[in-house]
Protein backbone atom coordinates (compact mmCIF):
# COMPACT_ATOMS: atom_id res chain seq x y z
CA UNK A 1 0.00 0.00 0.00
CA UNK A 2 1.46 3.65 -0.66
CA UNK A 3 0.39 6.99 0.48
CA UNK A 4 0.71 10.21 -0.81
CA UNK A 5 -0.45 14.26 0.55
CA UNK A 6 -4.01 15.26 0.04
CA UNK A 7 -4.29 18.54 1.29
CA UNK A 8 -3.81 18.69 4.93
CA UNK A 9 -3.69 15.18 5.61
CA UNK A 10 -2.84 11.81 3.45
CA UNK A 11 -4.55 9.09 1.43
CA UNK A 12 -3.27 5.67 1.09
CA UNK A 13 -4.02 3.65 -1.97
CA UNK A 14 -3.61 0.41 -3.60
CA UNK A 15 -2.45 -0.56 -7.49
CA UNK A 16 -1.47 -2.70 -9.79
CA UNK A 17 -0.98 -3.01 -13.69
CA UNK A 18 -0.45 0.13 -15.91
CA UNK A 19 -2.01 1.88 -18.74
CA UNK A 20 -5.86 3.56 -18.11
CA UNK A 21 -6.28 3.85 -14.88
CA UNK A 22 -9.52 1.61 -13.21
CA UNK A 23 -10.23 3.40 -10.02
CA UNK A 24 -12.50 1.43 -7.00
CA UNK A 25 -14.24 3.16 -4.61
CA UNK A 26 -15.22 1.76 -1.66
CA UNK A 27 -18.20 3.03 0.96
CA UNK A 28 -18.88 2.78 4.59
CA UNK A 29 -17.57 0.93 6.88
CA UNK A 30 -15.21 -0.68 4.25
CA UNK A 31 -11.56 0.39 2.84
CA UNK A 32 -9.71 -0.26 -0.17
CA UNK A 33 -9.46 -3.87 1.57
CA UNK A 34 -13.08 -4.63 -0.41
CA UNK A 35 -11.05 -4.53 -3.65
CA UNK A 36 -8.69 -7.28 -2.92
CA UNK A 37 -9.71 -10.07 -5.06
CA UNK A 38 -11.00 -8.26 -7.59
CA UNK A 39 -8.00 -5.47 -7.72
CA UNK A 40 -5.61 -7.90 -9.34
CA UNK A 41 -7.04 -8.58 -12.26
CA UNK A 42 -8.70 -5.37 -13.15
CA UNK A 43 -4.67 -4.51 -13.06
CA UNK A 44 -4.99 -6.70 -16.03
CA UNK A 45 -7.08 -3.92 -18.36
CA UNK A 46 -5.16 -1.11 -17.05
CA UNK A 47 -3.82 0.77 -13.67
CA UNK A 48 -6.27 -0.47 -11.80
CA UNK A 49 -6.58 1.47 -8.28
CA UNK A 50 -8.34 1.48 -4.76
CA UNK A 51 -7.62 4.43 -2.29
CA UNK A 52 -8.90 5.04 1.53
CA UNK A 53 -11.51 7.48 1.95
CA UNK A 54 -9.85 10.28 4.00
CA UNK A 55 -10.53 9.20 7.68
CA UNK A 56 -11.17 5.28 6.76
CA UNK A 57 -8.56 2.53 6.04
CA UNK A 58 -5.40 3.71 6.23
CA UNK A 59 -5.60 7.11 5.04
CA UNK A 60 -5.31 10.44 7.33
CA UNK A 61 -7.95 11.27 10.01
CA UNK A 62 -7.99 15.09 9.84
CA UNK A 63 -10.39 17.50 11.96
CA UNK A 64 -13.07 17.90 9.74
CA UNK A 65 -16.61 16.92 9.61
CA UNK A 66 -16.57 14.21 7.27
CA UNK A 67 -19.82 14.82 5.00
CA UNK A 68 -19.90 13.83 1.95
CA UNK A 69 -19.09 17.21 0.64
CA UNK A 70 -15.55 16.78 2.76
CA UNK A 71 -15.09 13.09 1.36
CA UNK A 72 -15.56 14.33 -2.16
CA UNK A 73 -13.21 17.17 -1.58
CA UNK A 74 -10.46 14.85 -0.60
CA UNK A 75 -11.03 12.70 -3.45
CA UNK A 76 -10.71 15.64 -6.10
CA UNK A 77 -7.60 16.12 -4.48
CA UNK A 78 -6.24 12.77 -4.44
CA UNK A 79 -7.62 12.67 -8.11
CA UNK A 80 -5.56 15.54 -8.86
CA UNK A 81 -2.32 14.44 -6.72
CA UNK A 82 -2.49 11.40 -8.72
CA UNK A 83 -2.64 13.47 -12.33
CA UNK A 84 -5.51 10.67 -12.93
CA UNK A 85 -7.32 11.45 -16.13
CA UNK A 86 -9.37 9.34 -18.72
CA UNK A 87 -10.45 7.14 -16.10
CA UNK A 88 -13.09 4.28 -15.99
CA UNK A 89 -14.48 4.58 -12.40
CA UNK A 90 -15.99 1.38 -10.18
CA UNK A 91 -18.01 2.31 -7.17
CA UNK A 92 -19.66 0.64 -4.55
CA UNK A 93 -22.17 2.00 -1.38
CA UNK A 94 -20.78 5.60 -0.95
CA UNK A 95 -18.18 4.82 -3.48
CA UNK A 96 -20.35 4.96 -6.09
CA UNK A 97 -22.06 8.05 -4.97
CA UNK A 98 -18.34 9.77 -4.84
CA UNK A 99 -17.56 8.39 -8.34
CA UNK A 100 -20.67 9.27 -9.98
CA UNK A 101 -20.35 12.95 -8.28
CA UNK A 102 -16.46 13.14 -9.30
CA UNK A 103 -17.65 12.06 -13.17
CA UNK A 104 -20.38 14.61 -13.13
CA UNK A 105 -18.20 17.46 -12.15
CA UNK A 106 -15.27 16.44 -14.11
CA UNK A 107 -17.00 15.04 -17.62
CA UNK A 108 -13.89 15.60 -20.07
CA UNK A 109 -11.32 12.80 -17.41
CA UNK A 110 -14.02 9.60 -17.58
CA UNK A 111 -13.83 6.79 -20.05
CA UNK A 112 -16.72 5.13 -18.27
CA UNK A 113 -18.52 4.18 -14.94
CA UNK A 114 -19.18 1.19 -12.78
CA UNK A 115 -21.56 0.97 -9.71
CA UNK A 116 -23.69 -0.94 -7.71
CA UNK A 117 -25.10 -1.20 -4.63
CA UNK A 118 -25.70 3.06 -4.52
CA UNK A 119 -27.35 6.03 -4.34
CA UNK A 120 -28.73 6.92 -7.79
CA UNK A 121 -30.82 9.56 -7.10
CA UNK A 122 -32.55 11.82 -4.28
CA UNK A 123 -34.04 9.48 -1.91
CA UNK A 124 -37.33 8.94 0.51
CA UNK A 125 -38.22 7.35 3.23
CA UNK A 126 -41.08 5.15 1.32
CA UNK A 127 -38.70 4.52 -1.72
CA UNK A 128 -35.37 3.81 -0.08
CA UNK A 129 -36.36 2.70 3.48
CA UNK A 130 -39.31 1.27 3.82
CA UNK A 131 -40.25 -1.18 7.22
CA UNK A 132 -37.72 -1.07 9.93
CA UNK A 133 -35.19 -0.07 7.53
CA UNK A 134 -36.32 3.84 8.37
CA UNK A 135 -36.23 3.23 12.34
CA UNK A 136 -32.68 2.02 12.06
CA UNK A 137 -31.49 4.79 9.89
CA UNK A 138 -33.28 7.26 11.75
CA UNK A 139 -31.49 6.16 15.08
CA UNK A 140 -28.73 6.76 13.24
CA UNK A 141 -28.73 10.18 11.85
CA UNK A 142 -30.31 11.29 15.58
CA UNK A 143 -28.14 12.91 18.03
CA UNK A 144 -27.09 10.84 20.56
CA UNK A 145 -28.36 7.65 19.40
CA UNK A 146 -26.40 7.41 16.72
CA UNK A 147 -23.49 8.63 18.67
CA UNK A 148 -24.39 5.75 20.68
CA UNK A 149 -24.74 3.19 18.41
CA UNK A 150 -21.77 4.13 15.91
CA UNK A 151 -18.99 5.36 18.18
CA UNK A 152 -19.49 3.48 21.46
CA UNK A 153 -21.42 0.65 20.23
CA UNK A 154 -19.40 0.35 16.82
CA UNK A 155 -22.70 -0.80 15.18
CA UNK A 156 -21.32 -0.91 11.83
CA UNK A 157 -18.51 -2.98 12.36
CA UNK A 158 -19.74 -5.20 15.34
CA UNK A 159 -23.13 -5.72 13.41
CA UNK A 160 -23.96 -4.18 10.26
CA UNK A 161 -20.57 -5.37 8.20
CA UNK A 162 -21.27 -9.44 9.51
CA UNK A 163 -25.37 -8.84 8.33
CA UNK A 164 -24.57 -7.25 4.86
CA UNK A 165 -23.25 -10.72 3.42
CA UNK A 166 -24.40 -13.75 2.39
CA UNK A 167 -21.69 -16.21 3.37
CA UNK A 168 -19.54 -15.74 6.96
CA UNK A 169 -17.16 -13.01 6.95
CA UNK A 170 -13.57 -14.74 7.90
CA UNK A 171 -12.38 -13.12 11.25
CA UNK A 172 -9.06 -12.21 9.60
CA UNK A 173 -11.42 -10.06 6.69
CA UNK A 174 -13.16 -8.67 9.81
CA UNK A 175 -10.45 -7.22 11.80
CA UNK A 176 -8.70 -5.72 9.05
CA UNK A 177 -12.06 -3.74 8.32
CA UNK A 178 -12.02 -2.79 12.32
CA UNK A 179 -8.46 -2.45 12.54
CA UNK A 180 -8.42 1.82 11.72
CA UNK A 181 -11.39 2.26 14.09
CA UNK A 182 -10.27 1.58 17.96
CA UNK A 183 -11.29 4.21 19.79
CA UNK A 184 -14.77 6.25 19.68
CA UNK A 185 -13.30 9.32 18.01
CA UNK A 186 -11.17 7.58 15.53
CA UNK A 187 -14.88 6.22 14.08
CA UNK A 188 -16.56 9.56 13.49
CA UNK A 189 -16.47 9.28 9.44
CA UNK A 190 -18.61 6.05 10.02
CA UNK A 191 -21.39 7.94 11.87
CA UNK A 192 -21.11 10.72 9.02
CA UNK A 193 -21.89 8.64 6.32
CA UNK A 194 -25.94 7.84 7.60
CA UNK A 195 -26.19 11.48 8.22
CA UNK A 196 -25.32 12.25 4.83
CA UNK A 197 -27.97 10.01 3.35
CA UNK A 198 -30.23 12.87 0.92
CA UNK A 199 -33.32 11.85 2.70
CA UNK A 200 -36.71 14.04 1.50
CA UNK A 201 -34.14 17.05 0.77
CA UNK A 202 -31.62 16.74 4.09
CA UNK A 203 -29.07 17.74 3.97
CA UNK A 204 -29.48 20.03 1.59
CA UNK A 205 -25.85 20.23 0.07
CA UNK A 206 -25.93 16.58 -0.51
CA UNK A 207 -29.41 16.28 -2.22
CA UNK A 208 -27.83 19.24 -4.77
CA UNK A 209 -24.71 16.82 -5.76
CA UNK A 210 -26.87 14.09 -5.54
CA UNK A 211 -29.23 15.92 -7.92
CA UNK A 212 -26.70 17.12 -10.13
CA UNK A 213 -24.88 13.58 -11.04
CA UNK A 214 -28.27 12.15 -11.85
CA UNK A 215 -29.15 14.93 -13.95
CA UNK A 216 -25.45 13.27 -15.45
CA UNK A 217 -26.76 9.97 -15.73
CA UNK A 218 -29.86 10.80 -17.83
CA UNK A 219 -27.60 13.27 -20.31
CA UNK A 220 -23.94 12.01 -20.86
CA UNK A 221 -25.17 9.51 -23.67
CA UNK A 222 -21.08 9.44 -24.64
CA UNK A 223 -20.16 7.51 -21.54
CA UNK A 224 -20.51 3.52 -21.30
CA UNK A 225 -22.40 2.74 -17.97
CA UNK A 226 -22.65 -0.72 -16.36
CA UNK A 227 -24.95 -1.51 -13.14
CA UNK A 228 -23.94 -4.70 -11.43
CA UNK A 229 -27.24 -6.09 -9.18
CA UNK A 230 -27.35 -9.35 -7.20
CA UNK A 231 -30.57 -11.40 -6.27
CA UNK A 232 -29.81 -11.75 -2.25
CA UNK A 233 -32.38 -11.07 0.18
CA UNK A 234 -34.58 -8.00 -0.54
CA UNK A 235 -33.32 -6.42 3.30
CA UNK A 236 -29.91 -6.88 2.42
CA UNK A 237 -29.29 -4.99 -0.89
CA UNK A 238 -30.11 -1.27 -1.62
CA UNK A 239 -31.07 -1.88 -5.67
CA UNK A 240 -33.73 -3.88 -5.80
CA UNK A 241 -36.10 -4.37 -8.83
CA UNK A 242 -37.95 -1.25 -8.74
CA UNK A 243 -34.29 0.98 -8.72
CA UNK A 244 -33.25 -1.02 -11.60
CA UNK A 245 -36.67 -0.15 -13.22
CA UNK A 246 -35.88 3.01 -12.50
CA UNK A 247 -32.26 3.21 -13.62
CA UNK A 248 -33.45 1.55 -17.20
CA UNK A 249 -35.56 4.37 -17.85
CA UNK A 250 -33.51 7.13 -16.81
CA UNK A 251 -30.28 6.46 -17.09
CA UNK A 252 -28.64 6.78 -20.54
CA UNK A 253 -26.34 4.17 -22.49
CA UNK A 254 -26.37 1.91 -19.58
CA UNK A 255 -26.03 -2.11 -19.26
CA UNK A 256 -27.34 -4.22 -16.51
CA UNK A 257 -25.53 -7.19 -15.25
CA UNK A 258 -26.73 -9.58 -12.65
CA UNK A 259 -23.82 -11.04 -10.79
CA UNK A 260 -26.09 -13.55 -8.50
CA UNK A 261 -26.76 -13.73 -5.09
CA UNK A 262 -25.01 -11.87 -2.56
CA UNK A 263 -25.60 -9.14 0.11
CA UNK A 264 -25.15 -5.34 0.06
CA UNK A 265 -21.13 -6.16 0.17
CA UNK A 266 -20.84 -7.74 -2.82
CA UNK A 267 -17.38 -8.20 -3.16
CA UNK A 268 -17.14 -9.89 -0.62
CA UNK A 269 -19.73 -12.86 -1.68
CA UNK A 270 -19.41 -12.61 -5.76
CA UNK A 271 -15.80 -11.09 -6.52
CA UNK A 272 -15.21 -13.22 -9.94
CA UNK A 273 -18.49 -12.57 -10.66
CA UNK A 274 -18.33 -8.90 -10.34
CA UNK A 275 -14.53 -9.04 -11.85
CA UNK A 276 -15.68 -10.58 -14.98
CA UNK A 277 -18.49 -8.82 -15.80
CA UNK A 278 -16.08 -5.56 -15.23
CA UNK A 279 -13.74 -7.16 -17.85
CA UNK A 280 -16.59 -8.09 -20.44
CA UNK A 281 -18.24 -5.10 -20.41
CA UNK A 282 -14.41 -3.25 -20.49
CA UNK A 283 -13.45 -5.04 -23.71
CA UNK A 284 -16.89 -4.68 -25.58
CA UNK A 285 -16.36 -1.11 -24.69
CA UNK A 286 -12.11 -0.96 -25.78
CA UNK A 287 -12.36 1.14 -22.81
CA UNK A 288 -8.94 0.12 -22.22
CA UNK A 289 -5.70 0.70 -24.59
CA UNK A 290 -4.22 -2.70 -23.58
CA UNK A 291 -7.38 -4.51 -24.74
CA UNK A 292 -7.41 -6.85 -27.73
Amino acid sequence: MAAISVLDSTMAYNSCGAGTPFVLIHGNPTSSHLWRKILPDIGNLGHALAPDLIGMGASGKPAIDYGFLDSARYLDAWFDEMKIDDVVLVGHDWGGALALDWAARHPDRVRGVAFFETILRPMTWDEHFPGDARARVEALRAPGTGETKVLDENFFLEIALHRTVLGALPEADADAYRAPYPSPESRRPLLAWPRSFPIEGTPAEVTVRVSAYSQWLATSSEVPKLLLTFSGPAELLMIGPDEVAWCRSNITNLEVTQCGPAGHLAPEDQPGAITAALTEWTQRHRLSPRVT
